[in-house]
């Protein structure tokens, strides 16, 4: 049997393919490992949406070989489309992959390197097609590619056009990992809420589907651009089994940015997607992207979107200092800023976004609420053992207990105690009674719908 292992960097789209092609593997004969040295084939999905992102994905290509030179090694991705040639010449890479011939990367593998196969029936049985960091959740690739052209965005160039997964084949990957005892799915994609706009359908559709047609207890949605959102859309999160959380990437709370990054979603309208959510969703989290220091930013615009994002309040913010990416309409913007502007500029969102998340998490005190917990727990000096969780509305929580007990991969009611500054996360409590002892079956629960 051949062993497989699959890395990834980048966004969860990213993480998504390797869920998928992990079970085609499986399906084949292929055990996966979770190390690249113990495979005999390699697969990279790299990223490419900063050139930095792009240098990364070349130093994990060249980690790799080095670690294991005689595995075959197959490199996709957006790096390996923006750049094929370049990825080619890397040094042991044996085949790449383009991210228009992704849905074929498993076929290609078998055929371009000869790959060895076994019968389906020869995988171990029951065998999850999942990775060990990350068995209670599982990424779903709904769509890929974006109608509309960002100009920072390189991702749109290297996966091209919109296209949507048919319904019923994201259910029937769903109800598989509820088979395998996942917990909780995320709707990803390139440009997650045009999904369906080639089938005649959308996303609204999509998720009430999955809810009447699987029994995973949690649905979450991965980045959603904040437009082209259906109508009554989140009328979905009445129902309890989807998570009251959102990542709506801003990119800038000011307008006269938006409108040079060509972004459809300007600062009244995106304000008024956010205080829906919230008004209408108990305990709704929005967290979100900022670019700082895209060309031409003057401190009146800075000033301005710092304000914005004070005044909006964020759970998250994933900060990027704007770096110009070959290919982009920005890169040939004029105005370019320095790197000492843009760093001083990073550190006092940083700072914001700091107290922001800090204040929210101090709101979540005293609630008691359904936490999905994860596995590696992390010995303390105490004996106990520490699991790290999310809340239904995406906070991170952790929960100390003794070694003879083993909460991974179960939804347990857990009372939010403190935020624990050292962490960076609240502290949480639960009934040890509800927690499997260590060593026992740890059942799926579905008590979330």
């Amino acid at each position: 049997m051949s062993n497989v292992f699959l890395t990834a960097l980048g966004c969860r789209l990213n993480e998504a393919e390797l869920q998928r092609w992990a079970q085609e593997y499986q399906q084949i004969g292929y055990q996966l490992v979770q190390r690249s040295e113990d495979a005999q084939l390699m697969i990279i999905n790299t990223c490419a949406v900063t050139g930095e992102a792009a240098r990364k994905s070349r130093q994990l290509i060249r980690k790799q070989h080095r670690t294991n030179p005689s595995a075959k090694l197959v490199v996709t991705g957006c790096y390996a489309s923006l750049e094929e040639e370049q990825a080619n010449e890397l040094l042991g890479v044996d085949l790449v992959v383009p991210n228009t011939e992704k849905e074929q990367l498993v076929a290609k593998t078998q055929q371009v390197l000869e790959l060895p196969t076994m019968p389906t029936m020869a995988t171990e049985p029951g065998e999850p097609a999942l990775f060990a960091r990350n068995k209670e959740r599982a990424f779903i690739k709904v769509q890929d590619g974006c109608r509309y052209r960002c100009t920072f965005c390189i991702v749109t160039v290297a996966r091209g056009d919109e296209r949507s997964r048919t319904p019923e084949s994201i259910i029937d990957e769903v109800n598989k990992h509820v088979a395998e005892g996942v917990q909780e799915i995320v709707v990803a994609g390139v440009h997650v809420g045009g999904y369906g706009s080639d089938l005649d359908t959308d996303l609204f559709t999509l998720v009430r589907r999955i809810l009447d047609e699987t029994e995973v207890p949690r649905i979450r949605f991965a980045s959603v651009e904040p437009w082209d959102l259906p109508e009554d859309f989140f009328t979905l999160f009445e129902n309890p089994r989807v998570m009251p959380h959102m990542h709506l990437p801003l990119q800038s709370g000011a307008d006269s940015v938006l409108r040079r990054m060509a972004r459809r979603c300007k600062t009244e309208a995106f304000k008024k997607l956010v205080t829906e959510a919230r008004e209408n969703i108990p305990n709704f989290n929005v967290t979100t992207d900022i670019i700082v220091g895209f060309p031409g930013e003057t401190d009146e615009e800075f000033d301005a979107s710092m304000a914005y994002i004070e005044e909006l309040g964020f759970g998250h913010i994933h900060i990027f200092s704007y770096s110009p990416r070959e290919g982009t309409k920005a890169a040939r913007l004029s105005g370019h800023l320095n790197n000492d502007v843009k760093k001083s500029r990073s550190q006092r969102l940083h700072a914001l976004a700091a107290n922001q998340k800090q204040s929210l998490m101090q709101q979540q005190v005293g609630q008691s609420v359904d936490v999905l917990w994860e596995g590696n727990p992390q010995p303390q000096e105490n004996g106990l053992m520490r699991y790290v969780g999310h809340t239904p509305n995406y906070h991170r929580v952790f929960i100390d207990v003794p070694a003879s007990y083993n909460p991974a991969n179960q939804i347990l009611l857990t009372q939010l105690v403190e935020v624990n500054d050292a962490a960076n996360m609240l502290r949480g409590e639960a009934d040890l009674n509800q927690i499997n002892k260590m060593g026992a079956p740890i059942a799926v629960n579905v008590s979330a719908h």
